[in-house]
């Protein structure tokens, strides 16, 4: 590869690490027993220590190596001092040897914004069904989500004991994605992915309208997405106010990346 990566390649393998960084404060914390769990707009609205750490990482993270980007998670936090320990300045090398699609090479630090879930399926979380947990980092250009990272921190939880935890996907438009299988769900059958815990009249009205053979509900925005992506369900059915950018963008990237 000749000259140096564009810039949102780099980003983009920044991302992939901070993300990975992130997974490994959600388990910490978990493992710590102390969630600190605070409600903020209802009892279906939670936040949790891994939340507030975890965006903390992620932002102070990326804002260090690209200062001109606009970063904007979901959590509302003071402004305090970031513990050195949750910095990652790391990068992955196998997405800087990626070919930076054409539209993206010439693009600046400042026409970038990120939009970061450091824990999405909070509620989830602490209810310990972690296999709905995921860290989204979304990478947006013009009002459109062109990239995204995704980690999932407990994937493996169920073999126990001793199992490696934890794995990351990433994608970008004109480029692909990577870090799962792809997968369809076979031709004959129509299986939804909807809300477990956001659920009313007009959601369900709309997933019945679909006929589905079988409707899954699961919580968090990036647990539906790999639920279509790797072949577990049709397609995602959630008509109603409620996702926001940061839920949305990482997943949306990855989904359009390989044609969703």
């Amino acid at each position: 590869m000749s000259g140096s990566p564009a810039v949102v390649m780099r980003l983009v393998a920044s991302a992939h690490t901070v993300a990975e960084k992130a997974g490994a404060i959600v388990r910490k914390v978990l493992h710590s027993g102390e969630l600190g769990i605070v409600e903020k707009s209802g009892a279906n609205d939670l936040q949790t220590l891994a939340d507030r750490l975890a965006q903390q990482s992620i932002c102070t993270s990326l804002s260090r190596c690209f200062p001109k980007i606009t970063i904007i998670g979901e959590e509302e936090l003071p402004e305090e001092e970031i513990r050195e320990d949750l910095i990652e300045n790391g990068h992955s090398e196998e997405i800087l040897q990626k070919t930076c699609p054409a539209e993206y090479r010439g693009l600046k630090e400042e026409e970038l914004v990120v939009w970061v879930d450091p824990l999405d399926g909070t509620k989830e979380y602490t209810e310990g069904l972690l296999d709905n947990v995921t860290v989204l980092i979304g990478i947006a250009y013009g009002g459109r989500a062109i990239a995204g990272v995704i980690n999932q921190p407990f994937y493996n939880y169920q073999l126990g004991a001793g199992a490696d935890l934890g794995r990351t996907m990433w994608g970008m438009l004109g480029l692909g994605a990577f870090g799962f299988q792809l997968q369809e769900v076979p031709g004959d059958r129509r299986i939804i992915t909807t809300t477990r815990s956001h659920s009313n009249k007009l959601v369900t009205d709309c997933v019945d309208a679909m006929e589905p053979h079988e409707v899954i509900r699961v919580g968090g925005a990036g647990n539906k997405i790999i639920q279509l992506v790797e072949g577990k369900a049709s397609a995602y059915v959630f008509a109603s106010p409620g996702c926001k950018k940061w839920d949305t963008c990482a997943t949306e990237a990855i989904l359009h990346a390989v044609g969703g």
